[in-house]
């Protein structure tokens, strides 16, 4: 079996791929910088000797890296694809291509990436990981701009957090979208909230009040490892193998708030990320 991971440099992702390789998965580690990655290869092989791993260096803040990173993986397409890659950018932090950070990186990356996958028809499961349900449902996604600093909060340090929070009920509005166009596929796509994890990086641009409250929660957190078990579970267990346009926490099933459900606001979401990536609307 050969599975790709996004994020894979460190945190949840570095811990799926850990997980994989035990298994004897292929696993290939998707990051933006060699040198984490390479880190990243050595902590896995040391651990487990004798690791199958691969290294991909793309920015996924980037859609042209994205779209290499797409048609590479595409020439040989893996039976597990696991989005894991997320910042929490400045809330005015723009890429080179214009677009804002955390959206790029959060939400249109996977959007590219496992559309671009899906074209080649090869059975897989897509596993997109993304965070609390329950937080989330107070964070709806402002479809009219996805980009939106509007409703983010009075606190300005606390910002870039809810933005980063409205990427994340991309990521399931996403998951929803993308199973109902590939029903009666042999691709299923899934979403996971691995938990309140230390050790991800996503505080790493932190400011403020954010900084402070992130480095003392997080001595109470659980590690990576605690947070790797559902996705790499939906990643291997043949107990889901069939299942799809779900999303999980702790290996159950659970809903998600109604704005993320919405056929209609899910079509909305799927169109203008089509357009902000340069798809066609109409194709997975």
């Amino acid at each position: 079996m050969k599975a790709v991971i996004t994020g894979a440099s460190g945190g949840i992702g570095a811990a799926i791929a850990e997980r994989l390789v035990r298994e004897g998965t292929t696993t290939t580690l998707v990051g933006r910088n060699h040198e984490r990655l390479t880190n990243a290869a050595r902590r896995i092989e040391a651990a487990v000797p004798g690791a199958d791993l691969q290294l991909e260096v793309a920015d996924l803040e980037l859609m042209a890296d994205v779209r290499r990173l797409a048609d590479r993986l595409a020439e040989e397409p893996p039976d597990v694809a696991i989005s894991n890659a997320a910042v929490v950018a400045p809330i005015d932090a723009v890429t080179s291509e214009g677009l804002q950070r955390t959206l790029a990186t959060n939400h249109l990356a996977p959007y590219l990436l496992f559309r671009t996958l899906a074209e080649t028809d090869h059975p897989a499961r897509f596993i997109v990981v993304g965070a609390s349900p329950t937080a989330l449902s107070r964070v709806p996604v402002d479809l009219d701009r996805l980009d939106s600093r509007d409703g983010l909060g009075p606190v300005p340090s606390f910002r870039p957090f809810a933005a980063y929070g409205r990427t994340k009920n991309m990521n399931a509005m996403f998951v929803y979208a993308l199973a109902r166009r590939l029903a009666g596929t042999a691709i299923t796509v899934n979403g996971a909230h691995p938990g309140i994890i230390r050790d991800t990086g996503l505080g790493r641009e932190a400011r403020g009040l954010l900084k402070v409250s992130a480095r003392i929660l997080d001595q109470f957190r659980p590690g990576p490892e605690v947070g790797a078990d559902t996705p790499a579970w939906l990643a291997t267990s043949a107990e889901v193998a069939a299942t799809t346009g779900k999303f999980f926490v702790k290996r159950k099933a659970v809903p998600t708030a109604p704005h993320t459900t919405d056929e209609s606001r899910c079509d909305r979401l799927w169109e203008e990320s089509a357009r902000l990536v340069g798809l066609p609307i109409t194709t997975r």
